[in-house]
């Protein structure tokens, strides 16, 4: 399915989460780190629907089947006040260059502008050259001058 006017760009369910973690999955693959998921449907439903929500997800999809993503999630600049995170951007491999990312990323920043978020943040990898070219199309300023820091739940579990 290659017409935009069939992509339908909604907030996603619970009922999505099994097609969700098969595009998270998809895109670890993309970026050469399988291994890295250990993320379950349980675990994003609890997240996303639980009493603790912690994200947010729009779907983009055709024909019944999810073919793109958007997870979000709200955090808090002290000089800026409220922010948006985009964690992730995924379309499906078959249905990249045809503009399924720029519905979703349009609907997110409706989403960013109705909340009055202060900034809308993510990250790219340095190689993903066809994400950079994406984002720079739609005017975003890439940061070169911050250093990403991080702890794994290993490290956290294991500093005293």
């Amino acid at each position: 399915m290659r017409d935009r006017e069939n992509i339908i760009i909604r907030t996603g369910t619970r009922e999505d989460l099994p097609q969700v973690l098969g595009l998270i999955k998809e895109l670890a693959e993309y970026e050469r780190a399988p291994q890295e998921v250990d993320n379950t449907v349980e675990r994003m439903e609890q997240d996303g629907f639980g009493p603790e929500k912690v994200f947010d997800f729009l779907v983009a999809e055709t024909e019944g089947r999810i073919v793109g993503l958007a997870l979000y999630y709200w955090s808090y600049s002290t000089w800026k006040g409220k922010c948006m995170y985009l964690e992730d951007l995924v379309v499906t491999e078959s249905q990249r260059r045809f503009g399924v990312g720029r519905l979703l990323f349009r609907e997110l920043i409706k989403i960013a502008k109705e909340k009055d978020v202060r900034r809308l943040s993510w990250q790219v990898l340095e190689w993903n050259e066809p994400a950079i070219q994406f984002y720079k199309g739609i005017g975003a300023q890439l940061d070169p001058e911050w250093i990403n820091g991080r702890l794994t739940y290993e490290q956290l579990k294991s500093i005293g």
